[in-house]
């Protein structure tokens, strides 16, 4: 399949727009819905009481931050970084998913590394372009001197998932921050607040009003 760049950056199909790409990812996909729908109870209570580092160091959470901002960039629409991604990731890994902790620790050392060896700076402070190039790396399996059993293809699905899944998920979880990610795919957020759509907002003779107080045609 033909494939383009993601606003500048990393590669969708051809013809998908940004908010195609991430709801099809999300909704399309069976491991996408089974980790986006997985209770996260302590994570939930986690990024409720704040967005304090508790797996991250501040140089991780400032590459992860970074990469999730090429994965979705920022256009006319917020992206990851706006999102909070960043946050979500840290609170899943800081919990219910900390057996991926060590994965995301020697592979951001990694990529951070192969940054330094390939454009004298670390991840974060190189322009987009060189971004895209590093992770088309990480994508492609090309990345040298990855030091992970996990290849660097499966870690980068890994971290895609886990940017639209915070993307996407309710943002008690620690993402999806003012309901970007729902206002970019057009989501209007839990009917039961509303008691289910009408029959006229059904066949589009109404609108629909969303969880943050606006509406939708």
């Amino acid at each position: 399949m033909r494939r383009l760049p993601l606003s500048g950056g990393l590669t969708r199909p051809f013809g998908l727009t940004r908010r195609e790409f991430v709801g099809r990812s999300a909704v399309c996909g069976g491991s996408f819905w089974l980790l986006w729908t997985l209770p996260r109870p302590l994570a939930l209570e986690a990024a409720r009481q704040s967005t304090d580092r508790l797996v991250f160091s501040e140089s991780e959470w400032e590459l992860v931050e970074a990469i999730t901002g090429r994965i979705i960039p920022t256009d006319e629409d917020p992206g990851a970084v706006e999102a909070g991604c960043v946050n979500f990731i840290d609170k899943s890994l800081a919990y219910e998913e900390a057996g991926q902790r060590d994965l995301y620790h020697v592979a951001l050392e990694a990529i951070d590394d192969a940054a330094q060896a390939r454009f004298g700076e670390r991840f974060a402070a190189l322009r987009s372009e060189q971004q895209d190039e590093a992770l088309l790396a990480v994508e492609s399996g090309q990345l040298p001197g990855w030091p992970s059993r996990t290849s660097s293809q499966e870690f980068f699905q890994i971290l895609c998932t886990h940017t639209i899944i915070g993307f996407l998920a309710d943002p008690s979880y620690g993402g999806n921050l003012d309901y970007a990610g729902w206002k970019a795919i057009g989501y209007p957020g839990p009917r039961h607040e509303f008691g289910g759509y009408t029959p006229e907002q059904m066949i589009g003779e109404a609108a629909i009003q969303t969880v943050w107080g606006s509406e939708i045609d």
